[in-house]
C-alpha cells in the first residue's frame, strides 16, 4: 500500500508573504465593497501552485488564532516588536480561512497556540504513517525534521523553494533537528523578540550545541568554556531558559483528526458554480482557474 503524502501548509506565513509581496505597490486588488484581497489571493495562489509541485494525497492548512500565545504568557517581550498589522491586511485574516475552507482544505487553528505547534504535532502525530511536507518560510520549522518529514523553504515567488531534508539539516548543521532550538535558545530570534544570551551569536551557538548537545548540557560543562562564553552565559541563565522554551516548537497538542480527514477535495461544475456566486468571489476566481 502506498503511503499518503501529506502536506502541511503554515497558512500565516504564506499569507503574510503574499500580502507584502504587492501592498509596497499599493496593489490590494480589492472586492466591491472595499475589502482588500491581495494577501488571500497570493496565497490560495502560493497552496495551489505548492499543491502542484509537491502533489501530495492529503493537506491541511495551519493558523495562528489570535497574536496572543502561551509564549506571551512566558515572556512579556515575545513578539513585542513587531507592529501591528496594516489596516488593509486586517479583514484578510478572517477571508482567508473562509477562502480554504470554501476550497475544501482542512484547516486547524487553537486560541492560544501558534501554526507551529500545530504543525508539530501533527508532524508527531503521523510521521510514522506518512510522508510529510510542510510549506513555511520559517526556519525554525527545521527542528521538526525526521526521515519521512521534508521542510519545504519559501525561496521566489510561487513555485521555488529551499528543501531541507533530515540529511541535509544533519549535514549542514552537525547537530540533530531537534537540537535546534537549543542553538536558538543561545543565539535569540530578534524577528520573535527574545534575546537568548547576550554576546552569543549564531556561529558560537551552533558551536556550543555541537560539542555539548543541549543547554543543560553546557550548563552543567560551563566550567569548560572561556572566561567571556562563562561570564555571558552566566549573566543570562534566567533568560537562556526561557528562550529555550521560546524557541521550542510544541508537538504534543491534542488534535481531533485523522488522515482521511486530509484528503485534497474534488471539483465538479456544480461546486464551482457555487463558489464562484459567493461574495469573495474574485478570489475564488482566481483560485479555481489555477486548480486542474
Amino acid at each position: 500500500m502506498t503511503q499518503p503524502h501529506i502536506m502541511l501548509v503554515d497558512g500565516m506565513a504564506l499569507l503574510f508573504r503574499s500580502f507584502h509581496a504587492t501592498a509596497p505597490m499599493n496593489q490590494f486588488f480589492r472586492k466591491q465593497d472595499g475589502t482588500p484581497t491581495n494577501g488571500v489571493q497570493g496565497f490560495a495562489r502560493h497552496v495551489l501552485s505548492a499543491q502542484s509541485i509537491i502533489n501530495p494525497t492529503h493537506m491541511a492548512i495551519c493558523w495562528d488564532m489570535g497574536s496572543q500565545t502561551f509564549r506571551n504568557e512566558l515572556y512579556d517581550g515575545y513578539k513585542a516588536n513587531r507592529p501591528a498589522p496594516p489596516d488593509e491586511m486586517i479583514p484578510q485574516f478572517d477571508l482567508a480561512r473562509q477562502i480554504s475552507e470554501s476550497i475544501g482544505w482542512k484547516n486547524f487553528g487553537i486560541k492560544g497556540m501558534e501554526a507551529d505547534d500545530l504543525i508539530g504535532s501533527l508532524v508527531e502525530k503521523w510521521k510514522d504513517q506518512a510522508k510529510i511536507t510542510v510549506v513555511s518560510g520559517d526556519k525554525d520549522l527545521l527542528q521538526l525534521l525526521n526521515p519521512n518529514t521534508t521542510i519545504a523553504l519559501t525561496k521566489k515567488g510561487y513555485s521555488e523553494y529551499n528543501p531541507y531534508t533530515m540529511e541535509r539539516f544533519v549535514e549542514e548543521y552537525a547537530i540533530k533537528p531537534e537540537q535546534f532550538a537549543d542553538v536558538k535558545a543561545f543565539m535569540g530570534d530578534s524577528s520573535d523578540g527574545y534575546p537568548g544570551v547576550k554576546g552569543i551569536g549564531p556561529k558560537t551557538a551552533l558551536q556550543l550545541i555541537q560539542k555539548y548537545t543541549s543547554v543543560d548540557g553546557v550548563l552543567a560543562a560551563i566550567e569548560e568554556l572561556t572566561p567571556g562564553q562563562r561570564k555571558k552565559i552566566d549573566a543570562d541563565r534566567e533568560i537562556l531558559r526561557v528562550s529555550l522554551e521560546l524557541a521550542r516548537i510544541k508537538t504534543d497538542i491534542e488534535i481531533e483528526t485523522t488522515i482521511p480527514d486530509l484528503n485534497l477535495p474534488t471539483w465538479d461544475a456544480e461546486i464551482k458554480n457555487e463558489l464562484l456566486a459567493q461574495e469573495y468571489s474574485l478570489v475564488v476566481r482566481h483560485a479555481t482557474s489555477l486548480f486542474r
